[in-house]
């Protein structure tokens, strides 16, 4: 019973940090077009996040070992909690990116640590239900956090407030924990030969993924808005697009364990960039027709990601699932670094809909070079696959890939709780060996 009031109070707390991130990221963006930011701040905006993202992902393990887990995870709320109420004192674009990067890093440590009290009370039965339910709590809280902004509105204090309040509550279940200390964090680790080498495709995939989502999750709120679409409107058009999103996840990535996981990605990516270009060229008004275009993007795009991470897991060797999890999450991030930027230019030399045009192209890459590799490497047979687990790609870490229960036969540097089954005739042999060895010479 206290196994799981630990669990239920980590869920809570990763729960109120989701709420807190998705609130403030699309407030942000709406904030920001409403004060007259020009496209690229906007842009900026999100590839401060993602790059403080990424550097927390890398450093925030040296802090823990030096200042522990629950001092740690204290900082990082502390930090985030001031992080967004000095968004609502200084409001000019210069310092919303600079403040955005330093959220993205304490948002990166803080989900971390979260991660390793869930790996600690994990075994190898449960690793699975805890991974699925910890990730359908992630993205439902965060969609909530958005919609949110549809009740406080983007004016005056109240919703920096109500993200700041989030952001600080999610401290409580750790602060209060009775588990003991986890183990150290898991650094993420960038071995790009060895990714390539693994799986090609998937190097594409998660750069793609991190171009196109990136420069999506940045500023389509901005397209809204500019479009002609209030703050409830917006909040329910991300809403939409996430919820599509996570459900698509599920059937497709079990769709993926029973055929070449490359077909997946090629219709996937294939019907988001033919939802970008129906986008750039209808150019939709506020309306029903922007909700179902925005709905359908979601839809093809959220599980693309997911759907790769299985694929390059199904070539990777044993003990390697981390280093290549690690690498695409850091490939990914340089994505969703560079996404934002690209996008906004874009946008700005030519119209806001340009930003359905980045999307479309990095999507039709990442099917066309999925279908050429294809023709040239046989996919896994389905029985040496491992099953898909679904992964958000804007809300994994490296600790993420570690409580994700592919991760069961990785680096003994971290061992994951797991039973080994031995065969009776090794068994049988030790045993021969053993009372040789005890027989008097």
């Amino acid at each position: 019973m206290a196994s799981v009031i630990k669990i239920y109070a980590l869920f809570l707390g990763s729960a109120l940090l989701m709420f807190g991130g998705g609130l403030q990221g699309l407030l942000l963006s709406v904030r920001g077009a409403e004060e007259n930011f020009s496209l690229l701040a906007l842009g900026l905006i999100g590839t401060g996040w993602s790059v403080g993202f990424v550097a927390g992902s890398l450093f925030v393990p040296l802090i823990v070992r030096k200042a522990g887990h629950i001092r740690a995870f204290s900082v990082m709320a502390a930090i985030g909690t001031i992080t967004i109420l000095l968004n609502l004192l200084w409001i000019n674009d210069v310092s919303w990116i600079v403040l955005r990067a330093l959220s993205g890093f304490c948002f990166a440590g803080a989900a971390m640590i979260v991660e390793s009290w869930l790996n600690e009370v994990a075994d190898n039965k449960s690793r699975g239900t805890i991974f699925s339910i910890y990730v359908t709590i992630n993205m439902a809280a965060s969609t909530l956090g958005q919609i949110a902004m549809s009740i406080t509105g983007t004016a005056g204090y109240v919703p920096f407030v109500i993200g700041a309040i989030s952001f600080i509550c999610a401290v409580l279940p750790t602060a209060l924990t009775s588990s003991p200390q986890p183990r150290p964090l898991q650094s993420a680790k960038l071995d790009l030969k060895l990714l390539y080498k693994t799986s090609p495709v998937a190097v594409i995939a998660a750069f793609s993924c991190g171009m196109a989502n990136g420069a999506f999750g940045t500023l389509a709120p901005v397209y809204g808005y500019e479009q002609g679409l209030d703050a409830s409107g917006i909040a329910l058009l991300f809403a939409i697009a996430a919820i599509l999103g996570a459900i698509a996840q599920v059937p497709f990535g079990r769709l993926s364990d029973r055929i070449d996981r490359r077909l997946v990605m090629i219709g996937l990516s294939g019907f988001a960039a033919v939802v970008g270009a129906l986008t750039a060229i209808i150019n939709p008004e506020a309306g029903w027709g922007m909700y179902v275009l925005f709905a359908a993007y979601g839809f093809a795009a959220n599980p693309i990601y997911a759907v790769a991470v299985a694929h390059a897991n199904d070539f990777a060797r044993d003990g390697d699932f981390a280093k290549i999890a690690g690498g695409m999450l850091l490939i990914m991030g340089l994505g969703l670094a560079i996404g934002p930027a690209v996008a906004s230019m874009i946008m700005g030399a030519w119209h806001p809909v340009g930003l359905f045009v980045v999307t479309a192209t990095f999507h039709g890459a990442l099917a066309g070079t999925a279908y050429l590799r294809m023709r040239v490497r046989k996919s896994v047979d389905v029985a040496g696959r491992t099953p898909f687990q679904p992964v958000s790609d804007k809300q994994a870490t490296p600790e993420s890939f570690v409580l994700d229960p592919r991760a069961d036969s990785d680096d003994d540097e971290f061992p994951v709780h797991r039973e080994q089954s031995v065969p009776d005739e090794l068994i049988e042999t030790a045993e021969r060996d053993q009372n040789v060895q005890d027989k008097p010479v």
